[in-house]
């Protein structure tokens, strides 16, 4: 069955967003709070919100940022826990819907196939899957904002590893955890270094014989208290908002310091981390075998810990490290080049994710496919030469969400100017000659590294970078003058009504 369905029988949206996880909820609340005349629905390829939160099953995932910076701004974080695990992020998250109204708006099953602009008519005609169905819908809207992040949820990053098909035991994805699977008693090979391999070792080695981590390379891993104390210190003195808004500032201050060590001081900050990375490993553990990686601190993302679990997993002898190449699987587990044999009743390849630009959908603008490779940004939210479309990417050196909030700001007093101004549409056009461009994510990530050629360019000076510092970030899209001469903005098509509307917003 491929049929159309409901095309044609709705009128236009002020805004379909693309996906219900951290960034679609937070753009559809700061829709509802800032421009609450707007109309707008929230397309999801899943059976329910959450987007990572609710995609990744595998035991003790949780967020690497604090939950005052990674939640809303707009949304105290009430949990004990700075650091939380999914299901208490997901909880955050319908609470956040729901207080805004957005969960009556979202179209579950609804898979983002294509958008087409149609500059005549200032819309664009998204089509989507509906798998409740098995049918395409078309839905029509005067902008398109894509929160659909850069993951793809269909499949991860699994290298192809020579022995594979001889190997006697269950074979695990953490991206598919399998329902019901039982580690408990097993031993288990966690192949990875990142974010997620951290999380589950120390996870699965609460109830598991024994777990192994085996990493070609190592990655800075940093111990942090679960609970804030500064935190708990501003809820015991100031009103909810206030206290929130205070964490908030503070952790952002934190972030921003030690990501400016790292980056000035590399060498300090190393001999830092690996200081503590010996107080709480076992005397004489070989950190500079297991936790000395070949490059700067924040050259790739540092991995962190809440109160030290992965190195209380290994100094109770629970968890063990292996550093190096792999040679092969074999029947019985895994065997390094160095001859040694890792035994294992389940192997987790924690090997990295994939990129997926805009959840897969296809852009077009009249009748012509647009390559993001080809693109460059415009103030890390449009594409040039694409009308009326956004997307938000976070940081990549903080919390996520610092830079979606701000992008979801600029996009809501974007519309606001439009509408006091009468424009319908507006569409960000390169400078003219030459612009050196670098890659979007200036990110020495596998996952990066291996979607260069997919991803949108940014340029060498402002509006056109990619930036990464929230204060200077803050300034320009918070209070920066939204006009821009790289921005230009057209009427409303003949014979359609104007495009001014009380938003209840001041546009500047």
């Amino acid at each position: 069955m491929n049929a159309i369905h409901g095309s044609g029988a709705e009128p236009p949206l002020d805004v379909v967003i693309i996906g219900a996880g951290l960034s679609g909820i937070g753009a559809a609340c700061y829709l509802s709070r800032e421009l609450p005349g707007k109309s707008f629905t929230i397309l999801e390829a899943r059976g329910d919100l959450g987007g990572t939160w609710d995609l990744f099953r595998y035991p003790g995932i949780r967020s690497d940022s604090d939950l005052f910076t990674f939640g809303y701004e707009f949304k105290p974080w009430r949990s004990e826990k700075a650091i939380a695990e999914a299901p208490e992020i997901l909880a955050y998250l319908r609470e956040a819907a729901a207080e805004c109204g957005a969960d009556g708006k979202i179209r579950y099953h609804h898979k983002v196939l294509r958008a087409e602009w149609d500059s005549a008519a200032a819309l664009w005609t998204v089509t989507a899957r509906r798998s409740d169905i098995g049918a395409e819908t078309k839905i029509r809207a005067r902008w398109l904002f894509s929160a659909t992040g850069y993951y793809d949820y269909d499949r991860g990053f699994s290298p192809p590893f020579a022995g594979a098909d001889e190997y006697r035991g269950t074979l695990i994805h953490p991206q598919h955890w399998p329902a019901g699977f039982d580690h408990a008693g097993k031993r288990i090979a966690v192949i990875g270094s990142g974010a997620t391999a951290v999380t589950l070792v120390p996870a699965l080695a609460r109830t598991a014989a024994h777990v192994t981590q085996i990493q070609r390379t190592p990655t800075y891993v940093m111990a942090l208290p679960s609970r804030d104390r500064l935190a708990d210190l501003f809820r015991r003195l100031l009103p909810e908002a206030r206290a929130h808004a205070a964490a908030r500032k503070a952790n952002v201050l934190r972030q921003r310091w030690f990501w400016l060590l790292c980056r000035n001081h590399p060498r300090l900050a190393r001999r830092l981390i690996r200081w503590s990375n010996r107080r709480w490993l076992p005397e004489g553990y070989p950190v500079d075998v297991h936790f000395n990686p070949p490059y700067d601190p924040w050259d790739q993302r540092l991995c962190v810990v809440p109160d030290g679990d992965l190195f209380k997993a290994i100094r109770r002898g629970s968890v063990s490290i292996v550093t190096g190449a792999i040679d092969r699987f074999t029947a019985g587990g895994v065997r390094m080049k160095s001859g040694e044999e890792i035994a294992a009743d389940a192997i987790v390849t924690a090997t990295g994710l994939q990129i997926k630009l805009f959840g897969g959908a296809e852009l077009v603008v009249d009748g012509r496919r647009v390559e993001p490779a080809e693109r460059i940004v415009f103030k890390g939210m449009m594409l040039d030469g694409v009308p009326n479309f956004c997307f938000a990417v976070g940081y990549t050196n903080s919390s996520w969400t610092l830079k979606v909030g701000l992008l979801c700001r600029q996009f809501c007093r974007l519309l606001a100017l439009m509408d006091a101004e009468g424009h319908a549409v507006c569409v960000a056009e390169r400078p003219e000659g030459e612009m050196a461009t670098r890659p979007l994510l200036d990110f020495d990530a596998g996952y990066v590294k291996r979607a260069l050629d997919m991803l949108p360019r940014q340029g060498d000076r402002a509006p056109w970078q990619m930036t990464f510092n929230y204060t200077e970030d803050a300034r320009m899209l918070r209070r920066g003058d939204i006009r821009d001469p790289a921005l230009h903005f057209l009427p409303p098509p003949a014979g359609r009504a104007g495009a001014r509307h009380d938003t209840g917003m001041t546009a500047a």
